[in-house]
């Protein structure tokens, strides 16, 4: 007698057309465009902001790292709750979150505010960052990813090119706090579209578990580190009683985090996926690409002012060639990728390329030909393009679906807390560099200062004010002397990150080259259930085949047992 098929707890989803696959696309493409062009449109004019506002270096660095420093928090909490809630309404979110705070960000009048702000503006940051990974691998698969780069570098273009020139036009023709409002108008279209087009394959919900207490230790261990790092050797001694207490503190809450995440039930990051060695050379790949990365790319913009004397403007397009490198590695590897499926040579170049940019940006001084700077920041821009997205591709390739957004956003977090220490200890070293260079040049800029006559009390009354001067705007004598300190500075900064991106290359050349799938999430994930059906119903029919056949009711009535 013919047996039913037993039906599959879940059916594979149709695979998505290219058309369909776009036009889901088009709103999470507007609402990386829309966080991209918030982030970068201000940029350039940084320096000029913190001018304004009265801050110093110590504020320059924290601007940049306040952002930084929550986007590393909550990376992980946000792909956390994509395992767990609907990722379409979470992207939104986060969107709304990220505009608002950047925003308000525009009525800062001084730097406590704006750091505040632009700490606010990281937590939806982190969102945009994880789930925009993490509902790509929903819709494309990791061999098919490379096929839509083009896509994906042509709106990163035109936000990274095209937001600090923005920023930079803006800064000088109507004023800087509107830098903070330009993206509005685009983040309401991002809305309006992510909610139309946007189309995600049912998942299954899970009971929500959130890990508040992981959460808490998270963000006070990271949050002790970077404060430590930024004020060590400037409010305090490297070897003193606030170093015990905030490195020893970022310990132990380091310790009591991974000894929280083992009892939890659902931790914020599972410890179970470092057992995946993919996950973990890449999350040590990551750490260093984001600090070579995030490090080198801020102080860029501040070398093109402070060292070699540019206005905002200019600045956004003296940076052109590491975008230029950037873009173009990406999108052509990602081509290649996807042709021949290979992946690992690209890594291991790209780490290589690294190494050479940071390598070489570490030689600048003031009046380096600006021809060789374009060729670093090439370097170096393509060494971030062809490591920074991929390695969160090989790691989703080998993730289990149902980890898909904890995987997803454990790299990108770690990438954040790279970048974050990064911009942090350069920015020390930054600090204190320049805080030597100014006193040992103390009387070549006395007799410059001296030689102005009377304008001479204004320059002095700047210079020593705390607050980074308008380096564009001094006069020529003085101008050489604090341009070839800056210069000096930032270069001495740049070297930090030569070690740190050898360690990526190591952790690259050990990661296994394991083939990449055709599979989405969603169908990886209902395969997987499929399988499951399977083989329980399968070792059912083992099990009864064992015993024999089964007895029916009139077999039982007619065994001598039963008559007796």
């Amino acid at each position: 007698m013919a047996t039913a098929e037993p039906a599959s707890s879940a059916e594979a989803p149709a695979p998505m057309s290219h058309r369909k696959v776009l036009q889901s696309l088009s709103g999470l493409l507007l609402g990386m465009f829309v966080s991209i062009l918030a982030a970068t449109v201000v940029s350039t004019s940084l320096p000029v902001i913190i001018h304004d506002i009265g801050g110093d270096q110590a504020a320059f660095t924290w601007v940049v790292t306040a952002t930084l420093l929550t986007t590393a928090i909550f990376t992980p909490i946000w792909g956390k709750l994509a395992d767990l809630f609907d990722r379409k309404l979470l992207i939104q979110i986060a969107l709304v979150i990220f505009v608002l705070a950047t925003a308000a960000a525009g009525f800062s009048q001084d730097p406590g505010t704006l750091i505040a702000f632009r700490a606010v503006q990281g937590v939806g940051a982190g969102g945009l960052a994880a789930l925009s990974q993490i509902i790509m691998a929903d819709i494309i698969s990791p061999r098919e990813r490379g096929r839509y780069m083009g896509l994906f570098g042509a709106v990163m273009a035109l936000g990274t090119i095209g937001g600090p020139l923005l920023g930079g036009f803006i800064t000088e023709g109507i004023g800087w706090r509107w830098n903070f409002y330009v993206a509005i108008p685009f983040a309401i279209a991002a809305l309006i579209i992510l909610q139309v087009t946007l189309h995600l394959p049912h998942r299954a919900t899970r009971k929500a578990r959130i890990d508040y207490l992981g959460i808490v230790l998270l963000s006070a261990s990271v949050s002790l580190l970077l404060i430590w790092i930024t004020n060590a050797g400037k409010s305090y001694d490297w070897w003193s009683i606030e170093t015990i207490l905030m490195a020893g503190g970022a310990l132990l809450g380091a310790i009591l985090f991974v000894l929280v995440e083992l009892r939890s039930r659902e931790p914020l990051i599972p410890l179970s996926l470092f057992r995946n060695r993919t996950f973990t050379l890449a999350t040590i790949a990551s750490i260093a690409t984001g600090m070579a990365m995030f490090g080198t790319s801020v102080f860029l913009s501040q070398y093109m002012q402070m060292a070699r004397g540019a206005t905002p403007a200019e600045a956004g397009l003296m940076t052109l060639p590491m975008i230029a490198g950037l873009l173009i590695a990406s999108i052509v590897v990602g081509q290649l990728i996807s042709r021949f499926g290979h992946w690992k040579p690209y890594l291991i170049v790209g780490s290589v390329l690294l190494i050479t940019g940071s390598s070489l940006l570490a030689t600048l001084h003031y009046d380096t030909p600006f021809i060789l700077v374009s060729v670093y920041m090439f370097l170096l821009g393509a060494g971030v393009g062809m490591t920074m997205q991929n390695l969160v591709l090989i790691v989703q390739n080998t993730a289990r679906p149902e980890e898909m957004g904890v995987a997803s956003s454990g790299v990108a977090f770690f990438r954040s807390l790279g970048g974050t220490v990064g911009v942090s200890v350069m920015g020390a070293a930054l600090a204190t560099a320049a805080t030597d260079l100014f006193a040992t040049s103390k009387e070549a800029l006395g007799a410059a200062i001296a030689g102005l006559g009377a304008a001479g009390a204004d320059v002095a009354a700047q210079l020593q004010s705390g607050t980074l001067p308008t380096v564009s705007a001094l006069p020529e004598s003085v101008r050489v002397i604090v341009e070839d300190i800056y210069a000096q500075a930032i270069a001495h900064s740049f070297l930090i990150a030569v070690p740190v991106a050898i360690v990526s290359l190591i952790a690259i050349l050990f990661l296994p080259n394991k083939p990449l799938t055709r599979m989405t999430t969603s169908e990886r994930m209902a395969a997987a259930e499929a399988d499951l059906a399977t083989v329980s119903t399968a070792e059912g029919m083992s099990a009864l085949d064992a015993t024999g056949p089964v007895p029916v009711a009139d077999d039982l009535a007619s065994s001598p047992k039963r008559r007796s």
